[in-house]
């Protein structure tokens, strides 16, 4: 049950993570007490995060006020049911990253391992700040604080070029993001001066710049979210920062745009307009497609991962898109399931792509290699990692049993159940919007296929993996436990969705418990059992009796019978690695399906070549339509004013007098 002192645990647990990070300081060099006691320590922290969250669901609001910030401008905080879902996620993600943590970062990697210890448990306290502050100082100083931790995590092995321009890239786009998100909380203040989120809660926006604020919302929760056009960071710097801190950002940090976007979304704007819905909508269907396009065609596994992060934000993304309309249209049963599957969602991303991460930080600590093309047969040399990782993929791909089947499901019966639209052109658009997520949904299992058969399976195509060594003990902990709770949010949906309901009720006035309070916890039926309805434990029992079954059978039935011999290979003689498909080979369908999507490189093998090679590189259109033509134009910008400012008493006194000329004749009457 909640307690009273919920927000203050919180609030302790923050301060607690800050003195696990200044801890690291007392001993910078000292690898081992950093990673096998203030690590482990952060995830105990993050332990109880998770459970006083679980604990304050369904509660009621809880509030502090913190004299910590400008005079008479203390920070305001709020726990309610949606931060604590969020809290919840932050808590129980970051327990297994943390432990994973603990057996991963050695001496010698770019940053002290004190200081790294420090930007780690920094970045950990601002994203639980984030998501209890209740004024708009707290939570762009929280926000802030993020930001500029995460850059610094990102660009840990700072010695390499590359690292450097992918923080720099995360730092603008981040505080473009954090202009954007200002400028909406000043849009909602209505000129009041009162910054606090219960001042804006009282405000009665017009339509117009009620419309500017969620703009403005979406736009800088979008970048942080990596919403297409501004998600050009993520792919860069989820690669270059170390695993652990690739799974926090990709887990974790981005849900804490999303939970933005909901604040300003659904509780502090009173006013929810259908074209937000479609506006919303349509970024989410472009994000998943590209994002999802994008992935099958890469051959390096953590930028593979990035990409990935970017489809299933655009699912959650259109998610928000469907709520927007039918919360618009007062179809609150149809906005409520559309609420949970977002939130499901957001759950279950946070562990099975927290998972993936941890699972290449594991294969590149025992390889030394991210690209695809250099990998293959681990499942022989790291059984622990691949099997594990396999509970990620299954997930990511969106099948059953595990969690992320439950939340796509639950997104397409909201699609599945929309025809009653009032509005006859969103009755056209819905369906094609639905035919899309599908589309997204077999793309996304594709590139899962591709990650994990390159990876663990085949046969190994260098000759070092053989060396290639499993996990250590507190990387399969930590891997252990994101898999745990994939399980969990598979097999239980009904018991998660009744936790996750006091949210949904607070930002709608409705939700999905009654419905499912009369099925029980073991079928998930968020409409009625004649129009859809999923039995998770049934999948469960009948996938594992199949295996067992099989397994059975062949070792006891056929044990004797069973002669082994070499694959047929269509008469071709050679069969070593090199046989295999590659990366590249293996998204072929797909780049010339899609061929309009991509901008491609190729470079062609000549006779005059003493080693004759082909390769294809993809790159963003994004950059050359966008990103560089705006670097131009400002470095030209630059350049002008450079000139302008020459430095010569004689040019500044012509300014002048140019201008009081001006002034006068605009002045005359």
């Amino acid at each position: 049950m909640p307690t009273p002192l919920s927000i203050d645990a919180l609030l302790i647990a923050a301060c607690a993570w800050l003195v696990v990070g200044l801890l690291g300081l007392a001993a910078p060099r000292n690898t081992r007490f950093i990673s096998k006691i203030l690590f482990p320590l952060g995830a105990l922290i993050a332990m109880l995060v998770g459970l006083t969250a679980l604990a304050a669901l369904g509660g009621p609001a809880q509030t502090a006020v913190l004299a910590i910030g400008l005079p008479d401008l203390p920070f305001h905080l709020r726990l309610d049911n949606l931060s604590a879902v969020f809290a919840l996620l932050l808590g129980f993600a970051s327990v297994g990253i943390s432990i994973f943590a603990a057996g991963y970062f050695r001496e010698g990697e770019g940053t002290a391992p004190g200081v790294l210890c420090l930007e780690y448990h920094v970045f950990l306290a601002s994203m639980l700040l984030v998501l209890l502050a209740d004024d708009a100082y707290a939570f762009m100083v929280a926000w802030e604080s993020m930001a500029l931790s995460s850059f610094f995590l990102v660009t840990t092995n700072h010695q390499h070029a590359e690292i450097r321009r992918a923080g720099f890239l995360y730092l603008l786009i981040a505080h473009i993001g954090a202009i954007s998100i200002l400028l909406s909380f000043g849009v909602m203040t209505g000129g009041a001066g009162d910054y606090s989120f219960a001042g804006m809660r009282a405000q009665e926006l017009s339509p117009f710049w009620a419309s500017a604020a969620f703009l403005l919302a979406l736009a800088g929760f979008g970048a942080k979210a990596g919403l297409v056009p501004l998600h050009v960071w993520l792919p860069e710097a989820h690669p270059a920062a170390p695993s652990p801190v690739s799974a926090m950002m990709s887990g974790v940090m981005l849900k804490t745009a999303i939970y933005g976007l909901l604040r300003v979304s659904f509780d502090l704007l009173h006013t929810t307009i259908w074209w937000w819905g479609v506006v919303a909508l349509a970024v989410g269907l472009v994000t998943a497609l590209f994002g999802v396009l994008y992935s099958t065609v890469q051959s390096d596994m953590k930028r593979l991962l990035a990409y990935s992060s970017i489809e299933n934000i655009g699912l959650i993304a259109v998610g928000i898109g469907l709520t927007l309309i039918f919360h618009a249209y007062r179809m609150e049963s149809l906005a409520a399931l559309a609420m949970t599957a977002v939130l499901y969602h957001c759950l279950a991303h946070s562990a099975f792509k927290s998972l993936l991460f941890l699972c290449t930080g594991s294969v590149l600590h025992a390889t030394k290699e991210r690209s695809l093309g250099k990998l293959g047969g681990l499942i022989h040399r790291m059984p622990w990692v691949a099997w594990l990782a396999l509970a990620g993929v299954i997930a990511s791909a969106g099948l059953p049993p595990l969690s992320g089947f439950v939340s796509e499901w639950l997104l397409l019966q909201s699609f599945l159940f929309s025809p009653g639209l009032p509005h006859p052109w969103l009755n056209m658009v819905v369906p094609v919007a639905a035919a899309l997520v599908v589309l997204v949904a077999a793309l996304a299992g594709f590139a899962m296929v591709k990650f994990y058969g390159i990876i663990f399976l085949g046969q190994m195509r260098e000759p070092g993996l053989k060396d290639a060594h499993d996990a250590g003990n507190w990387e399969k902990a930590g891997l252990a436990w994101l898999a745990l709770i994939t399980l969990l949010l598979g097999i239980l949906p009904s018991t998660v969705i009744l936790r996750l309901d006091a949210a949904t009720r607070q930002l709608l006035g409705t939700g999905l418990a009654d419905k499912l309070n009369e099925q029980g916890w073991w079928m998930l039926a968020p409409i009625s059992p004649e129009r859809a309805s999923y039995e998770p434990m049934i999948f469960l029992v009948t996938i594992a009796s199949t295996l067992l079954l099989g397994r059975w059978l062949v070792r006891y039935l056929y044990h004797g019978r069973v002669r082994r011999t070499t694959a047929w290979d269509c008469g071709y003689y050679f069969q070593g690695p090199r046989a295999q498909d590659t990366a590249e080979g293996f998204s072929q369908p797909i780049r010339r399906i899609f061929e309009p999507m991509f901008r491609m490189l190729r470079h062609f093998p000549t006779a005059r070549d003493t080693a004759p090679h082909y390769s294809v590189k993809v790159e963003d259109h994004f950059w050359y339509w966008l990103y560089l033509p705006l670097a131009r134009l400002a470095t030209r910008l630059s350049t002008l004013i450079v000139t302008l400012q020459g430095g010569r008493i004689a040019v500044y006194l012509m300014y002048s007098f140019i201008t009081l000329l001006v002034l006068l004749l605009v002045a005359r009457p």
